[in-house]
């Protein structure tokens, strides 16, 4: 990665009058916004694996199975409906004071909720406070989240020289596939070393009480962080033109095409994702008996394997171009979308491994080119509000109610896999048309209003 270290690429100015980039200061904000990034991924793959197997019974046990799965899938939906509130909330907050200081409380606030929920009593110690304490908790995660998501994509993009935009927002994208895969080994560990009463009474807990720690090193990391040049450049400029400064949520007024467009072409990508990683693990588990240890594991290996994809997306999209990447990473969830749930009927342990595998790749694709892509799209003025709306709004729409919606179809259809199978490549054709219609800016500079 000799893009990361060389001090006069790097510091070199992004366009003439633009402001240098320091070779230092571009390192410690990809690596805080990494760590930051797999710090909240950590906690949102260990709730929504444990939603699909244990939360039923720990928080639901006066339902019957299939709608405790349902009401377990609704709390994990309350973490993605308040992501566009922290969206909207923090992005707002970020492109009026700056990034950095807003991304330090939503790593806090994430942090301190995920510990609360691993001390939280279950239904048979505190009744129905139990559930109602976990949607609230869960929904501080997903307010917390949805103005770290897209700020530290947007913090870290505006610290990249301009002709590794797309590989720094690619090394910030291997965030989620780490601590998708952390917390694989930490799930598959306790449920392979711990007896199931011990991971049901007080095993589960340990992957959020370890956000102490994760919290601590985050905070640190992130306070060496400097504010990002564009955003300084923006305010200088709005300061000598005596023009006032643009009104929060300005981007809805002015960009509601891009902002539509943008939720839209990431909706294949959170939709899948929330398939392949959450009610796969519920139908491998429960309709085709899979030990949970057996799908923790599988979980594992795909998430490893995918991390690479990240990296490779976002310096492919350096070389040819976001759009054209973008439409590799769709046309591998497509066909992932179009063979997984026959694949893991054929009970071939090896083959459900690997389709799960390109799916996440293919998401990951998308990931390490989306930071860049989302950013480019919009003026600095707007583009933590713009970006974190495109983000937050797809996982609202296209996300969150994807366990929840595959859970009823299974329950109260005779062909449940087709209609999944025909809604996962109805998102990819969606997002498809939307990548076609945005517009290609990797040449450019950030520095600017367009």
């Amino acid at each position: 990665m000799s893009e990361l270290t060389n001090p006069v690429q790097a510091s070199a100015p992004d366009v003439p009058g633009a402001p240098a980039f320091d070779p230092r200061t571009s390192r410690r904000a990809v690596a805080s916004g990494t760590f930051g990034t797999a710090l909240e991924w950590f906690d949102f793959a260990v709730y929504g694996t444990l939603s699909a197997t244990l939360f039923p019974q720990l928080f639901f046990p006066s339902f019957d199975t299939n709608t405790a799965i349902l009401a377990s899938f609704a709390t994990f939906g309350a973490g993605m409906v308040a992501r566009p509130l922290g969206g909207i909330f923090f992005g707002a907050l970020g492109d009026k004071i700056g990034r950095r200081n807003v991304l330090m409380f939503t790593l806090m606030l994430m942090g301190v909720s995920s510990v609360l929920i691993g001390l939280l009593p279950n239904y048979a110690v505190a009744g129905i406070i139990a559930p109602m304490l976990l949607v609230l908790l869960r929904f501080l995660q997903g307010f917390a989240l949805g103005g770290e998501a897209s700020g530290v994509q947007v913090l870290v993009v505006e610290h990249a020289p301009s002709a590794h935009r797309g590989l720094y927002g690619g090394i910030l994208a291997t965030g989620s596939p780490l601590a998708q895969t952390f917390a694989s080994v930490t799930l598959t560990g306790l449920a392979m070393f711990l007896s199931k009463e011990d991971f049901s009474s007080w095993g589960w807990r340990v992957p959020f009480l370890m956000g102490v720690l994760l919290l601590v090193v985050g905070v640190f990391i992130r306070r060496r962080v400097e504010e990002t040049p564009a955003f300084k450049e923006s305010q200088k400029k709005a300061a000598e033109s005596a023009v006032p400064q643009e009104r929060a949520l300005a981007v809805i007024a002015k960009k509601p095409g891009t902002v539509i467009k943008l939720v839209l072409s990431w909706a294949a990508s959170a939709g899948l994702f929330w398939i392949s990683v959450t009610y796969a693990v519920n139908y491998l588990t429960k309709e085709l008996g899979y030990d949970n240890s057996i799908t923790f594991g599988l979980l594992l290996m795909a998430n490893l394997i995918s991390i690479p994809a990240a990296l490779l997306g976002g310096r492919l999209s350096d070389s040819i171009g976001r759009k054209k990447t973008m439409l590799l990473g769709l046309t591998m969830q497509g066909l992932a979308a179009a063979t997984m749930f026959p694949i893991m009927n054929s009970m071939n342990y090896p083959a459900s491994v690997a389709i799960i595998t390109l799916a996440l790749c293919g998401i990951q694709v998308t990931a390490g080119t989306q930071a860049a892509f989302f950013s480019e799209a919009l003026p600095t003025s707007m583009r933590y509000t713009g970006s974190a709306l495109g983000m937050t709004l797809a996982g609202l729409f296209f996300g969150a109610p994807i366990p929840f919606v595959a859970a009823w179809i299974f329950q109260h259809t005779s062909n449940g896999i087709l209609a999944l199978t025909c809604i996962g490549l109805g998102l990819v054709v969606i997002s498809v048309i939307a990548v076609l219609t945005l517009p290609e800016r990797y040449k450019q500079s950030l520095h600017g209003e367009h």
